[in-house]
């Protein structure tokens, strides 16, 4: 079990939705609790570790955690787990079974969805899981009711034997409020009691558990009714009446604070006839949900008349200067903006791509990529997903987690007569490749695809937060842990010996070679960089540099690297030979940034880049 110094006592905390949860799950008696990071929802877990007496762990992916806390249910123990969004698309498979068997002990699954694309390639909306495998959907709006729905997630899953669906968003996630807590309530383990026909789930005993997760929807229902988390808030302007949840509702609070306003915190099974009687107290109905018109549909197949999407955006958070205009024209009238809601050129920000960080381990990679051609590049997610950006734009596709390797195969299997002389490579990192990119690898093997494998291994999943990982040999608490061997892991899925390879990501000569020999060889290949990630203990900082201007002649090999430290600092004219005037770049590197990674330096023709 985990241990801390020092939990702090029950009163009043300042506390963003995500360690809200945290300690709701604490004070629940949780006793397991699994999560992959993926940003909103890294710190959940985060935090949870720091508690005691939950037994706590960064699982390989969200659907292996998923499953650890059905077996921790299963020994009769309060379990927790926590994902983004797309998180749940691995994890569905374990989820979708677990919606028959139902569970002992109780179990909260918080799903916090990137409403507004904030760090994600889609904006899915996780309410529909809901739907899809007949469980309860608690929505909070605010850090004090992510930890109350959070506490009676667990009475809730107890009493109907049910996981529970916390719908967290990035707001809830991130933005801190005042909380009130309380103490940890014990919870102990009852032990497993052997059940084949609840446990086993071959169809014939799975088509008998179908009765009961009907019925115990139905009851839900009955429960969705009457919760007080479902509740009308009474308005002097009945011209429009507002059904809301989560952001949603504190946006329509905010923006039209005398209307009626249904909030609804157990938003699934929705209260159809709870609804139905609030529609009936105003002049119009409009549902405000993020994102999707699942709510609204729901609505309308009922009977009940409705606006939602018809007025409203698809996508992106439904702001207070979204719903202004928009309710505005429903009304009919004509919408003028508050004073202080006009942009002013004093608040705008010059736009800002996001980038790698200085010295990271991935920048030689993707400015050795960019050199080389006749290449068709798959990338995965993760911190090098950046490679498909300025300067490099060395990357081709990105799909999902883990992906790079099936595409890359189909590329390969799929190619066509102008595409037969194009080597095709696939980019993955160390953490993405054990979630999910081993699989994608052992059929690149299976099936001979002329692929090669980048696996960059920076010891941590980087771009959510530096979380450890079996990469690393260490687990949540930094504890010791064994440590994948990459070279033998690859060589166990299929890759013959001599066609693995492990790089200093740093050594852009070596580096180089290694690719071009192993996009020549028509078979599959795997190679391996081996630099931490700089943001971790691990990585050893080493002289810096500095640019001497004298010798600088502005030819931007350097600031092809993509290192955020090296900066253009002036231009100067000169006169060719022709009498044609040219602007002259010189540069800089930041001194206190640099990390002495010799990358721009190994591009550097005229020695112009020497120790600070």
């Amino acid at each position: 079990m985990n241990s801390v110094s020092k939990v702090p006592a029950s009163g009043r905390m300042f506390l963003s939705g995500n360690e809200a949860v945290a300690r709701a799950a604490w004070e629940s008696g949780v006793r397991v609790a699994a999560a992959y990071p993926g940003t909103p929802a890294s710190e959940i877990l985060e935090n949870i570790a720091r508690y005691p007496d939950i037994y706590s762990e960064w699982s390989v992916n969200e659907k292996v955690s998923v499953e650890v806390i059905i077996g921790a249910t299963m020994a009769g123990s309060r379990s927790f787990s926590a994902m983004k969004h797309v998180g749940m698309n691995v994890a569905s498979d374990a989820l979708m079974t677990l919606t028959l068997t139902g569970v002992q002990a109780g179990m909260v699954i918080a799903i916090a969805d990137d409403v507004g694309f904030s760090s994600s390639q889609n904006e899915q909306d996780s309410r529909y899981w809901g739907r899809f495998g007949h469980l309860p959907i608690l929505e909070p709006a605010d850090s004090q009711e992510a930890y109350d729905m959070t506490r009676y997630g667990y009475a809730l899953s107890e009493q109907f034997q049910v996981p529970v669906i916390l719908r967290m968003t990035t707001r809830i996630c991130h933005v801190k409020a005042m909380v009130s807590v309380g103490e940890r309530e014990e919870k102990p383990a009852t032990g497993f009691v052997k059940d084949p026909a609840r446990w086993v789930m071959v169809p014939g005993n799975a088509k008998t558990r179908l009765p009961m997760q009907f019925e115990r929807e139905k009851n839900l229902l009955a429960v969705s009714e009457k919760s007080d988390l479902n509740r009308i808030e009474e308005g002097t302007d009945r011209r429009i009446g507002f059904v809301a949840s989560g952001p949603a509702y504190m946006h329509v609070r905010e923006a039209f604070p005398n209307a009626p306003v249904l909030k609804l915190g157990f938003s699934c099974p929705a209260p159809i006839e709870k609804i139905r009687a609030f529609a009936a107290q105003v002049d119009q109905l409009l549902v405000v949900e993020e994102t999707e018109p699942l709510l609204e549909l729901e609505i309308k197949a009922a009977g009940i008349a409705t606006h939602g999407k018809d007025v409203l955006p698809r996508s992106n958070e439904l702001a207070p200067k979204v719903l202004r205009p928009a309710v505005a024209a429903l009304l009919g009238e004509t919408f003028v903006p508050p004073v202080e809601a006009t942009p002013r050129a004093a608040l705008e920000v010059f736009p800002r791509p996001p980038t790698m960080c200085v010295a990271c381990p991935h920048l030689g990679v993707y400015y050795t990529l960019a050199q080389m051609r006749n290449l068709i590049i798959s990338g995965d997610i993760g911190c090098y997903t950046l490679g498909a950006g300025h300067p490099w734009n060395a990357l081709d596709a990105t799909i999902a987690m883990g992906a790079s390797m099936g595409i890359a195969l189909g590329l390969d299997k799929g190619r066509s007569e102008g595409d037969a002389n194009k080597k095709i490579v696939a980019v993955i990192g160390d953490s993405t490749f054990m979630h999910n990119g081993m699989t994608g690898l052992l059929d690149i093997t299976y099936h001979g695809g002329n692929v090669t494998v980048l696996l960059l291994d920076n010891r941590t999943t980087g771009m959510t937060g530096a979380q450890n990982t079996p990469a690393n040999g260490r687990d949540i608490l930094g504890n010791p842990a064994p440590r994948v061997d990459f070279p033998k892991l690859v060589e166990a899925l299929g890759v013959k010996p001599e066609r693995i390879r492990v790089v200093d990501p740093y050594e852009l000569p070596t580096l180089f070679k290694a690719l071009r020999e192993e996009t020549k060889i028509n078979e599959p290949s795997v190679i391996i960089t081996n630099r931490p990630c700089v943001l971790i203990d691990e990585y050893e900082k080493r002289q810096p540099l500095k640019v001497e201007e004298d010798k600088c002649t502005g030819c931007s090999n350097c600031i092809d690297v993509g290192c955020p430290a090296i900066l253009v600092t002036r231009r100067a004219k000169e006169i060719k030979p022709s009498g044609k005037e040219v602007d002259l770049n010189f540069v800089r590197i930041e001194t206190v940034a640099c990390t002495g990674c010799n990358l721009c330096l190994q591009t550097c023709g005229q020695d112009a880049i020497v120790p600070a």
